[in-house]
């Protein structure tokens, strides 16, 4: 009988904490400016960091969805590691140096003169 009970407070306990683990991901998609594959491999790799979860950014779309722990990184900061390599985003300019270190093809301006303004 008493085995039976640590049982059952061991599974309710081990339930409870799977589904307090469960919520403290959040997911977000916004706009990060770019062109190419190249794009993509670079802002999916410099997301690729603690507290980042998943980082899948579509070149027809020039959409991110990221989903991250908030409690290690904000998305203010997310906005801001896309800004530092050279991709804007829909709140952030991208840093002026590493946009003009962007390949040809990955500078964004160029190619869609009439979303892309907000560099």
């Amino acid at each position: 009988m008493k085995s039976a009970l640590l049982l059952l407070i061991f599974s309710f306990t081990s339930v409870f904490g799977v589904a307090q683990k469960g919520n403290k991901y959040q997911t977000d998609t916004f706009r990060v400016y770019g062109n190419c594959g190249m794009c993509e491999e670079r802002i999916e790799n410099a997301l690729d960091i603690v507290g980042i979860r998943s980082a899948q950014w579509d070149e027809k779309t020039q959409m991110l969805t990221v989903t991250f722990v908030s409690e290690k990184i904000s998305i203010q900061e997310i906005h801001q590691i896309c800004a530092n390599i050279g991709h804007a985003t829909e709140k952030m300019k991208a840093d002026e140096k590493a946009y003009a270190n962007l390949h040809h093809c990955c500078k964004y301006i160029k190619h869609n003169h009439e979303e892309n303004q907000n560099h």
